[in-house]
């Protein structure tokens, strides 16, 4: 079962592999180190150095912010293109309501009943 970390135990965790990983043979062993003692993923604890290395422009990649962003836009972009399926679906419909040459509308509109032929209006029943 995954962990969700806080911000702030996040960047702790961070900030002790950055600060005390010259005591250890590599960076690995610091990041198994302090998750062991933190009680988290060693991988979690690498990606999140790694996030960190990215926002301080210290490795290439894209940044929270940016990927905060692209977040946004693609939720907006999904909006939008939904926005546009509703207004092309009621653009058709309405098109066809209004062409006089649309028989759909003619057969489907009500007609006035039309009786042929004797119709008895005399009442069976008594009151």
């Amino acid at each position: 079962m995954t962990k969700r970390w806080n911000k702030e135990t996040r960047e702790q965790a961070v900030r002790l592999v950055l600060k005390h990983s010259h005591k250890y043979p590599s960076q690995w062993a610091a990041i198994t180190i302090v998750a062991e003692r933190l009680g988290m993923s060693p991988e979690s604890l690498r990606r999140w150095i790694r996030q960190y290395q990215v926002d301080a422009g210290a490795r290439e990649g894209i940044t929270t912010e940016e990927a905060a962003e692209i977040r946004a836009l693609r939720r907006k972009n999904a909006e939008l293109e939904r926005t546009i399926a509703i207004l092309k679906a009621a653009t058709t419909f309405f098109a066809k309501e209004s062409d006089p040459d649309n028989n759909d509308l003619k057969s489907s509109s009500p007609r006035p009943t039309v009786f042929r032929g004797r119709l008895d209006l005399s009442c069976t029943h008594s009151v």
